[in-house]
């Protein structure tokens, strides 16, 4: 049997044994979101569609799946994938510029020898391309940490309903501070150990400490990193303000 089919079935029953029904719902969403990715990156190879739109239409479906299906439509997933989407339409705005002023586009001349038999002229803006990857590499990190601070608030309202928007709004910041720690090492090592081979290749190609720095590789890498965590962060008081705004205005309208 194939060990990628042996790994999937131990997987399903490690995440159905401790989930139940939502951990089954878990292991589906990984297949759904997987053939949005797909559907996506192959509509992209049509140069009359807009990467950043076709992004965004993932993000939408993929922060669907992830909240709604999984967790179904209540108040806190709502939130979620509100402050989600808000969060995506300010990091596509922002990296779509700083990634052209950078000129991380495209290929490095590391790679260069390989694709030099292949026609470069394709027809797709490598910039909106670029800011695609990085949105798709962040989306996961953004969803959780939205959900991660919507629940606790969520739960604080419910067992203190007194609660001022203020205090409310500050009691979602306190926990961001603890999700923000985790969240952004491990967006630097998840990128990092999918990256070794590349630090591995530098030290053979015998590149100096300053050649490492200057590499575009390199470069498009980091960026990458620092737009998960700028994401990440950015998206903590997004969530908190939402959050505390929408259940303190829920309990305003009821009491009045």
């Amino acid at each position: 049997m194939n060990v990628l089919v042996v790994l999937a079935v131990i997987l399903f029953i490690l995440m159905t044994l401790i989930g139940g029904k939502k951990g089954a719902k878990s292991f589906l969403a990984i297949f759904f979101n997987f053939a949005v990715l797909l559907l996506i990156i192959l509509l992209m190879n049509d140069p009359n569609l807009d990467p950043i739109i076709l992004t965004f239409i993932a993000c939408i479906l993929i922060s669907c799946i992830t909240l709604f299906f999984i967790n179904e439509v209540n108040s806190k997933t709502t939130i979620a994938f509100l402050s989600t989407l808000i969060t995506i339409v300010i990091l596509l705005f922002f990296i779509v510029v700083v990634n052209k002023m950078a000129m991380i586009q495209g290929f490095g001349e590391e790679e260069i020898e390989e694709l030099s038999s292949y026609s470069l002229y394709i027809g797709i803006d490598f910039v909106k391309i670029g800011a695609s990857v990085i949105i798709m590499s962040t989306i996961g990190a953004i969803v959780d940490v939205a959900i991660s601070i919507a629940s606790p608030m969520r739960e604080i309202y419910l067992h203190n309903p007194s609660i001022s928007r203020k205090a409310l709004f500050k009691a979602g910041i306190s926990i961001g501070k603890d999700i923000l720690g985790t969240s952004a090492n491990t967006l630097f090592f998840a990128f990092f150990g999918s990256y070794l081979g590349l630090l591995i290749w530098f030290k053979d190609l015998s590149y100096s400490l300053g050649e490492i720095v200057n590499s575009k590789i390199f470069n498009a890498e980091m960026i990458t990193i620092l737009w998960a965590g700028i994401g990440v962060a950015m998206n903590i008081p997004i969530t908190a303000w939402i959050t505390a705004a929408f259940l303190v205005k829920k309990k305003e309208e009821k009491t009045g």
